[in-house]
């Protein structure tokens, strides 16, 4: 099948692509499915679809006031930031007497009766995020992967953050191939899987370099190796060129 849509289909897809049936590919299927998971491994790290955007609702616990962290699931590739919980210090959350509700009020009066303009408003409510920002400030948290943990920085009592309450990260998920099996038919997917294969193919005939078949025929499982080692390296190269997300970075 020309696009795979299962881990079988992308298998053999790979395996006609280096000659079978026409020539026997010695490569266990043990090692073809190491290959295919670390292409998908790889597609989910760099690529950018290989992670979706979300927004994730918590509920604090007295366990994790008590470890001062939150557990973060394994399919979380990255948490972006949190969202503020506490009351802004220009804003004062959505009270009635606070100052962004009493301009905001005043300034949609001045719009309706058109005594205003919508330059005055949008810039208006640029200061008071930037007043937000250098006030109250967002909260700062580090996200450790492979631990599955996400560290909110100070101490948890003064942070207003207690068990009940709830909190929303804003965070990359990885995508899952076996609910999402579009994944197969990605370009890069079956190309990098195809030279991966090859790679474990000149690695297992590398063993018999320069042993001579009947007919005069002489293995040379090097050559294979270096061919799809220089695939791979052009393919990693084209994904973190092309496909890859571009690093954050702060202006100040």
């Amino acid at each position: 099948m020309a696009s795979p849509a299962t881990r079988t289909q992308l298998k053999d897809f790979c395996l006609r692509r280096l000659g079978e049936p026409v020539i026997e590919v010695n490569v266990d299927r043990d090692q073809i499915e190491d290959c295919i998971d670390d292409a998908i491994q790889i597609f989910q790290d760099y690529h950018t679809s290989g992670t979706k955007k979300i927004y994730l609702k918590h509920q604090i616990t007295a366990t994790d006031v008590t470890n001062e962290y939150i557990p973060i699931a394994d399919d979380v590739h990255n948490v972006v930031r949190v969202l503020p919980w506490n009351s802004s210090s220009i804003g004062g959350g959505a009270s009635f007497m606070s100052v962004k509700y009493q301009m905001a009020l005043s300034d949609i009066a001045n719009l309706a009766t058109f005594k205003g303009n919508l330059a005055y408003y949008e810039h208006m409510g640029q200061y008071l995020s930037t007043l937000d920002m250098i006030l109250t400030g967002q909260p700062i948290v580090e996200f450790s992967r492979y631990e599955g943990r996400m560290y909110i920085f100070g101490e948890w009592w003064d942070t207003e953050l207690k068990a009940g309450d709830y909190i929303v990260l804003e965070a990359y998920q990885t995508i899952d191939p076996e609910t999402n099996t579009g994944i197969y038919n990605n370009k890069f997917i079956k190309n990098y899987v195809t030279a991966t294969i090859k790679e474990r193919w000149g690695t297992n005939m590398s063993k018999f370099e320069g042993v001579q078949l009947p007919g005069g025929v002489t293995i040379s499982g090097e050559r294979l190796l270096q061919e799809a080692q220089a695939e791979k390296e052009k393919l990693i190269e084209d994904l973190r060129l092309e496909y890859e997300d571009p690093v954050d970075f702060f202006v100040g």
